[in-house]
């Protein structure tokens, strides 16, 4: 199992940082307009998405076709 990591991108016109957000107890779920990150101790990150903000998940690999195989027992 891979550690949930995501990149969170904002848009040039605010001149922030970008974020990197990863913990083995990270969830990301989408209420009432807001992205919420949470683990066991509760709300990591809170974002409105009338901010033009993008998340993208950075853990799992992007092109499932270009996977390397499992090693194989002989």
């Amino acid at each position: 199992m891979t550690m949930p990591a995501y990149v969170v991108i904002h848009p040039r016109d605010q001149k922030r940082e970008d974020i990197y957000v990863a913990d083995p107890h990270l969830e990301l779920t989408f209420t009432d307009g807001w992205a919420i990150f949470r683990d066991p101790h509760g709300i990591c990150l809170a974002i409105p998405a009338g901010l033009g903000t993008q998340i993208q998940r950075v853990d799992e690999p992007q092109d499932p076709e270009h996977e390397e195989p499992a090693p194989q027992k002989e």
